[in-house]
């Protein structure tokens, strides 16, 4: 019997995954913290950068999701050692990810307008909103193939060299950050929201540039595609889509969170970008363990191992609820500094102060969501996510939220309904995972 994955094998993976994960979520907090403190229309810089950094996460979510599709596919032939079947593969997968992110760019960079109007953003809110993202958007591309590769490195059960990427790009965006939003006297002149979006823009170009230095180094494949479709392309767009398909409806749950929290008012859409950000990174901070899940589940299940299988969901969900659980408690300890962190507007503050502790206490269930989440993309179930996302979405959230507006909880509304959503997308999961694997 093959021996029970270690602590220490998990983590090998997890955190690594960790920082990688969060770098594009410190991206846009960075981004959020210092617009926040600006001397002039601090709360709409605010609002605008976070209203596009909900939206870009949600994008980036959305066709990311190839990347978890990719690691799937990678990771069960690396367990069933067969890697050589799928060299043209992972180069076809990365042209194929340009292709969807050049096609965002050109249906979104100049409609801009009309999309963050459709989010009810007015007035220099929207104005701020249309500026920074017209260049942030172009980073996207870079983002995007940047995941692809992560992809790879995660299905060859390496999440070392994505990390060295994100945290190279996401420690150079907090220095190009202070130089360009606030500038440097006599030097450079303070662009605000717009020297943001220049810095996240250029450190995004340091990571897709330092990806592809491990891609050729350090990894079989290269950028040769092959003379005829591979074969499995087909499975991996079919799951790309299944998994499309799901975080399209992840998105319209933030796109009515959003739309709602902009129609009570500046200081509510200034505290839900916060609000919204902060789950994000501890979203993206958790997930690192879902992807060591996601990893470890693919190889697994190349090399039919289904008890290992189980005795990882078990470990992995201590190790990652202990982990959320750490978050929350360091949380709690700084809550109001980690509000004047990102603005000092009294009217802000008191929506975020108000709500945070909801978003805090619904970690673990989120944490339970991820996980499960991660270990049935590891192998390759994507109906059954899909059908999952969108039962907790429209059956759960957006109904939850009409309620709760009906009867004025405004933000506590929004965060009462991602809490319903979050407990659709865990529990079910974790039953459907025992029984999948008692009958393998």
């Amino acid at each position: 019997m093959a021996t029970k994955i270690t602590f220490q094998q998990i983590n090998q993976l997890a955190i690594p995954a960790i920082f990688s994960g969060i770098a594009e979520s410190l991206i846009t907090l960075t981004d959020l913290a210092m617009v926040g403190n600006l001397q002039e229309n601090a709360t709409e810089a605010l609002a605008a950068v976070g209203l596009v950094g909900s939206f870009l996460s949600g994008l980036i979510w959305i066709l990311a999701q190839t990347k978890t599709s990719l690691s799937s596919i990678v990771s069960r032939h690396y367990g069933a050692q067969q890697l050589n079947r799928i060299r043209p593969l992972v180069p076809q997968a990365l042209y194929l990810n340009i292709l969807f992110s050049l096609f965002v760019v050109f249906t979104t960079y100049f409609t801009a307008q009309s999309v963050f109007e459709f989010y009810n953003a007015k007035g220099l809110v929207l104005t701020y909103t249309v500026d920074y993202y017209r260049i942030r958007v172009l980073g996207f591309p870079l983002t995007l193939i940047s995941f692809t590769l992560f992809g790879a490195f995660r299905g060859l059960q390496n999440t070392y060299w994505a990390m060295l990427c994100a945290l190279t790009a996401a420690l150079l965006n907090v220095v190009l950050d202070y130089i360009f939003i606030y500038g440097i006297t006599g030097l450079i002149p303070a662009y605000g929201v717009i020297g943001a979006a220049y810095a996240s823009l250029i450190a995004q170009i340091v990571m897709v540039m330092m990806a592809f230095y491990f891609y050729f180094q350090r990894t079989p494949f290269g950028l040769n595609p092959g003379r005829q479709l591979h074969p499995q392309l087909g499975h991996y767009i079919r799951l790309s889509f299944n998994f499309i398909l799901r975080t399209a409806s992840l998105n319209v749950a933030f796109y009515f969170a959003n739309a709602y929290a902009t129609d009570y008012g500046k200081e509510y859409i200034a505290a839900q970008s916060i609000l919204m950000n902060l789950w994000l990174f501890f979203s993206f901070f958790i997930d690192g363990y879902a992807s060591a899940g996601n990893a470890m589940a693919g190889r697994l299940l190349g090399e039919k191992n289904y008890p290992q299988l189980w005795a990882l969901s078990k470990d992995i969900s201590k190790y990652s609820v202990t982990v959320a659980c750490v978050l929350i408690a360091l949380c709690f300890f700084f809550y109001d500094d980690i509000g004047r962190l990102f603005n000092q507007d009294p009217a802000t503050l008191a929506q975020f102060k108000g709500v945070f502790w909801l978003v805090l206490l619904l970690q673990p269930i989120n944490t339970i969501a991820y996980i499960f989440d991660g270990l049935f993309k590891g192998m390759g179930d994507a109906k059954l996510l899909r059908n999952n996302l969108i039962i907790a979405t429209f059956l759960g959230f957006i109904p939850t939220l009409l309620i709760a507006d009906y009867f004025g909880l405004k933000l506590h509304g929004i965060w009462i309904a991602f809490g319903i959503w979050m407990m659709i997308r865990s529990f079910p999961l974790v039953y459907l995972f025992k029984q999948k694997i008692k009958s393998a």
